[in-house]
């Protein structure tokens, strides 16, 4: 199968890459801003062609098509930071929404007709209605956040254009996902960077957080991009799966679990973020869906996550 990811060198499109390869099967290339892979998938390099393309531009993206005829696409590229998007909304919706669009405009300009991978994200639900524990891929779309609407706007989209355009189009709908190389901007690689950086002798020994209290669905991205993988195989055009493990951990208790991992005293100062009283507080997946098609199951438990997260910042802060 001959498979182009648009966001290849970004956290979750680079493990994927990972994945493919090693698993076999798989003729990869990908989308990048820039035809340069960052050091950490300089592995990658003389094995998968890097094209460089913005998702405003129809027609770059086409001729890439075009040229490597792609059986399947999976569109990772976006926005993806929940906090910033209060900030950048227009950035946000021009990236996710418009970009989706002019993805799918690039694909029916071409001749290749590929089976389409849509990244969506649980953040679409918002916070669970009344007496509902669980968010299955029925539950009415609240976003509360310009990404979570972005995203829900494209998630849409994606479905629309397999009933209008007749393009093979699934949609995977992930919950949280950390693991080594994430960027600091996210929460549980933020804490790790500065309990790095306070081993390293780099910061005081205070760790500066956001707010604790929220519960999220948390999957190591390695077991994630199995999923991925799994659904791009046997996903049912036109649906919508979530990916999540299906518990919830409180953010306060992973930062515990990361603090208990280092070698140094560290003090938590916390501080919550004007404007984000309106984010998802809770967010926990229904699985059963994508469990039936395909038998997926995650395999990393949260200790050996942080502690590779908590390694990898430890080499970087070097």
């Amino acid at each position: 199968m001959r498979v182009l990811i648009t966001g290849i060198t970004g956290f979750v499109g680079g493990h994927l890459a990972e994945h493919l390869f090693a698993h076999g099967g798989y003729t990869l290339a990908g989308f990048g801003r820039t035809p340069v892979w960052p050091k950490e998938l300089d592995p990658l390099s003389s094995s998968v062609p890097l094209f460089a393309a913005e998702l405003s531009d129809v027609a770059s993206m086409e001729r890439t098509i075009a040229e490597f005829q792609p059986n399947a696409i999976v569109h990772l590229a976006g926005y993806a930071n929940t906090g910033k998007s209060f900030q950048e909304p227009s950035a946000c919706w021009a990236a996710n929404l418009q970009g989706t669009m002019n993805l799918y405009e690039a694909v029916q300009r071409s001749d290749a007709r590929p089976r389409i991978l849509f990244a969506s994200t649980g953040l679409v639900y918002g916070d669970p209605e009344p007496g509902r524990i669980t968010l299955d891929e029925t539950a009415p779309l609240k976003p509360a956040s310009p990404y979570a609407t972005s995203k829900a706007a494209a998630d849409l989209l994606s479905y629309q254009v397999t009933r209008s355009a007749g393009m093979d189009v699934v949609r995977v709908r992930l919950f949280n996902q950390i693991g080594p190389r994430q960027a600091a901007d996210y929460a549980v690689a933020n804490f790790a960077r500065q309990i790095a950086a306070i081993e390293a002798g780099k910061q005081a020994p205070i760790l500066e957080t956001g707010d604790l209290s929220g519960l999220r669905d948390i999957t190591d991205v390695r077991d994630m991009v199995v999923a991925l993988r799994m659904v791009l195989e046997k996903g049912e055009s036109g649906e919508a799966y979530n990916v999540g493990r299906g518990e919830v951990w409180k953010i306060a208790d992973l930062l515990a679990e990361l603090v208990s991992l280092s070698n140094v005293s560290v003090e938590v100062r916390s501080k919550i973020e004007p404007g984000r009283g309106a984010d998802t507080a809770v967010s926990r997946a229904d699985t059963k869906k994508l469990i039936a098609v395909t038998g997926w199951k995650p395999q990393l438990e949260s200790k050996r996550t942080l502690t590779d997260i908590l390694n990898y910042w430890r080499m970087t802060t070097r």
